[in-house]
């Protein structure tokens, strides 16, 4: 249960910071995953490239969140 002056819905603003914070700890989890791989004796090449691909793709939705909640400042 919410205390009274806490909003029932989050904004826009917080829902991205608290995705932001779950991708984030998701490209750290498969970058220690990606090393334990790769230190394997004979590290399953395929497993490794969709690894990487993933991580990428969570680099690049992490850039997209952080463009979206930094104002663009122009001097």
């Amino acid at each position: 249960m919410l205390p009274m002056d806490t909003p029932s819905e989050m904004s826009h603003e917080d829902v991205l910071r608290v995705t932001l914070r779950v991708l984030k700890r998701e490209h750290r989890d498969l970058d220690a995953a990606i090393d334990a791989l790769q230190e394997a004796v004979n590290p399953d090449q395929l497993t490794l490239k969709r690894l990487k691909m993933r991580k990428l793709k969570l680099k690049d939705r992490i850039a997209r969140i952080d463009d979206e909640l930094t104002p663009d400042i122009i001097a």
